[in-house]
């Protein structure tokens, strides 16, 4: 599996214990609006982490009983879901990355569209257009399917980088730009975009500077022989349909909520000595031999925001150094650029993160 495979989902998501279940229907609570939320006494933060931590365990609960395997890429977007942040899957077809989408999107009760990457694609289909109407005798605005609250972009390198520029452009900011007129996305805005790394004929790899806008890169790997063979068993059963399924979903968190628990995880607290060793990686990244140029400071912002919400999910209010590790070479790895050296001998980003993590240490 990916990167993320040492995740813990009985750890991350609390079982039915804690007197919460995926059946259980969830009621909307009243929230503050997320721009207003005030900082939280140590009590209210803990209860805000617990209900929160239980809401994920009903999702992954739910999620489990369609989605086979693939548990690293589920727990990856709700942590960069919590933040804002943006997901790049690398792997072959078929491994069911739009049904995660899709589901997750279901779920969560955010709007959901997909994009199909082709050469033709341009910024129009994708961003929208102002076409002229003819019976009113004015412009009128075509909005593109950025605009929605889940994005998946399928195959982005396929598509002609003009029209990649003007994507990640849009998907950074968060706004988009139609003839002087700036639209704000919807909140919250969250792109998976997925790209097949053993295809080269007609494709076009993003280059780093646009692969540094994906909070996390992870690899969509087949499922182990184990996985595939449930697969096969259910799907034969009959409980793979997805019709059946994505009726049965009743949506346990909103935007709004989401928008809640953004600004409440951005409260969880992280000391000194974690601070000071997601430093220390983030400088390994720019004085290691096989390491042409390091990572951002964006980096290390994306490290500590993922930490954070990662800590949440485990029910903590606090960040320990093993969320830095788990979820370090998602938020690292893509963003290194290897000398020529390094690539000669056939070093890989993954290797080289790994010796990294093996040789700093926590003070």
């Amino acid at each position: 599996m990916g990167r993320i495979s040492g995740f813990d989902t009985k750890k991350i998501f609390p079982d039915s214990s804690s007197g919460f279940s995926a059946g259980s229907e969830v009621p909307p609570q009243p929230k503050q609006e997320a721009s207003d939320l005030a900082p939280l006494s140590p009590q209210d933060l803990k209860k805000e982490v617990t209900e929160l931590a239980r809401l994920s365990a009903a999702i992954n609960e739910r999620m489990n009983e369609f989605i086979v395997g693939n548990h690293e890429i589920i727990d990856l977007i709700l942590i960069a879901l919590l933040n804002e942040g943006h997901i790049l899957v690398e792997g072959v077809p078929g491994t069911g990355k739009t049904t995660i989408a899709k589901s997750i999107a279901l779920i969560t009760g955010c709007s959901f569209n997909r994009i199909q990457g082709a050469i033709d694609t341009q910024p129009a289909d994708m961003l929208g257009v102002r076409i002229y109407d003819t019976n009113k005798k004015e412009f009128i605005l075509r909005k593109g399917p950025v605009f929605t609250n889940f994005l998946l972009v399928d195959e982005i390198n396929r598509i002609n980088p003009k029209s990649q520029s003007a994507f990640i452009e849009a998907m950074s900011e968060r706004q988009v730009t139609l003839d002087g007129i700036t639209l704000p996305m919807h909140s919250p805005f969250f792109v998976i975009a997925t790209q097949n790394p053993h295809e080269f004929e007609g494709t076009f790899p993003l280059i780093e500077v646009q692969r540094d806008r994906f909070m996390f890169n992870i690899r969509s790997d087949y499922l182990s022989a184990e996985d595939e063979l449930n697969i096969i068993r259910r799907a034969h059963t009959g409980q793979l349909n997805w019709e059946t399924f994505s009726r049965s979903l009743t949506p346990l968190l909103s935007p709004h909520l989401i928008k809640h628990y953004i600004q409440v995880v951005r409260q969880i607290i992280i000391e000194d000595p974690v601070l000071h060793y997601i430093r220390d990686l983030i400088v390994a990244t720019r004085t290691h031999p096989d390491i042409e140029l390091g990572v951002s400071s964006r980096a290390s912002l994306s490290l500590v925001s993922g930490c954070k919400t990662l800590a949440a999910l485990n029910n903590r209010t606090y960040v320990i150094p093993d969320d830095v590790k788990t979820i370090a070479h998602a938020a690292l790895a893509h963003r290194l650029i290897l000398s020529r050296d390094a690539e000669i001998e056939g070093l890989t980003r993954e290797q080289v993160m790994d010796e990294i993590l093996s040789k700093v240490e926590v003070l």
